[in-house]
């Protein structure tokens, strides 16, 4: 990819689409609009599960996650979850899980990953790890600096690897 990417394609999944990911989506698009790349990033973001979709309609960001963005200046306005389609593997370069439990629930959807698309946000950090799901820890603030963290470290390996 490296030299000839147009556009990053990036897709943000966790499990409800209702919390983690959307704040992810919204974190990283804020970022880069400050940093004058928007032209560069298609971002957007998904639920492994339906369970925040009824009859094709999917919730709003959850009050508490919308709340922790609004205290950093990021809206969410309109944000309704959606679920990951098989399709979405060609459609962006990096599908970004925030657990384990989401790459499993992604590599269920999607059945294989032969480009090596599919990770967890953390992967590009200093320290790899899981993001907890703030629907069960209730710690939005602690979700958001992760977050930010993941953010933060994939735009600097992005610019290390040649994508910007």
């Amino acid at each position: 990819m490296k030299g000839y990417v147009l556009m990053i394609k990036i897709l943000f999944i966790c499990h409800g689409n209702i919390c983690r990911s959307p704040m992810a989506e919204f974190i990283l698009k804020d970022m880069v609009k400050k940093a004058r790349l928007e032209s560069c990033f298609c971002i957007a973001s998904c639920a492994t599960s339906t369970e925040e979709i009824w009859n094709g309609t999917g919730n709003p960001v959850y009050p508490p996650a919308r709340q922790e963005l609004k205290k950093h200046g990021i809206s969410c306005e309109g944000k309704r979850a959606v679920q990951l389609k098989r399709e979405d593997y060609q459609k962006y370069d990096l599908l970004l899980g925030m657990d384990q439990n989401n790459i499993r629930n992604m590599l269920r959807i999607l059945k294989k990953d032969p480009e090596g698309k599919v990770k967890r946000l953390l992967d590009y950090s200093d320290h790899p790890r899981d993001i907890a799901d703030p629907w069960y820890t209730g710690e939005f603030g602690v979700t958001y600096a992760d977050i930010v963290e993941g953010c933060q470290a994939l735009l600097e390996y992005l610019k290390d690897n040649g994508w910007l």
